[in-house]
């Protein structure tokens, strides 16, 4: 079986219910449901929460909800990692063994049906414990700056002071929308950034964390502009 599963608490501290909040026309949930439906890639699409309220809008939407996510693996300082396990475990005992998991966020909006589906071919074809997304950074980490106790600024690197950028090592951070991972790598608890990992490097127009307000604004234009295009390679 290849399952998707979607984390989604109830609660949220800087940008309230944001997990349901209305985004360009639908609760933010949606997006990813409907993604993850329209890929074919998955037996099952579930979202895990301990929320009536998202239950019901993701049920609406598509999803099961098997079962709630308890109140331990509930609040804002449970890592990702224990809540897909529970889920895991959850959906194996309801309908049998799991084989492919794909983890979700559920304020993916930018996520597209073809990078699920590449993705996942990615993770069989390789025989990777995962492939999770990530993108570069915009600017080269080496050139980062700190800020000092008496409030001066200096080179975290200063031996990269006069090294041109475009001989800099390009380097990546979690894009933190999808980890494709074979079941039993979930449970085991192997390593999500080890050497059983490959990386699916997403362009950074398709990537944006939405922790605050401004992230908000900024994901919604960009998936209006992204879905208005006609240009393949800027259409999600």
């Amino acid at each position: 079986m290849a399952l998707a599963v979607i984390p989604a608490r109830g609660n949220s501290k800087r940008i309230p219910r944001k997990n349901i909040r209305p985004f360009a026309g639908k609760p933010m949930i949606a997006w990813p449901i409907e993604v993850a439906l329209a890929s074919g890639s998955f037996d099952r699409v579930i979202v895990s929460t301990g929320d009536d309220e998202v239950a019901d809008i993701a049920q609406a939407h598509g999803a099961e909800v098997p079962f709630r996510r308890p109140a331990e693996l509930s609040h804002d300082k449970v890592p990702t990692r224990p809540v897909m396990v529970h889920a895991i475990e959850q959906v194996q005992a309801l309908h049998g063994p799991v084989e492919h998991v794909c983890c979700i966020y559920p304020t993916a909006p930018l996520l597209g049906a073809d990078t699920i589906r590449s993705s996942k071919q990615e993770l069989i074809q390789t025989g990777a414990d995962f492939v999770f997304s990530c993108t570069t950074f915009p600017y080269p980490i080496l050139r980062a700056l700190r800020i000092t106790d008496d409030g001066s600024m200096e080179m975290i690197w200063p031996e990269h002071l006069k090294t041109r950028s475009q001989d800099l090592e390009q380097a990546y951070h979690d894009a933190g929308q999808f980890y494709w991972g074979r079941a039993d790598a979930f449970l085991e608890g192997k390593p999500m950034f080890g050497p059983g990992s490959r990386p699916w490097v997403l362009p950074r127009h398709l990537v944006q964390d939405i922790d605050t307000p401004e992230d908000w604004i900024r994901a919604e234009l960009a998936f209006q502009v992204l879905r208005g295009r006609s240009d393949d390679r800027l259409s999600l």
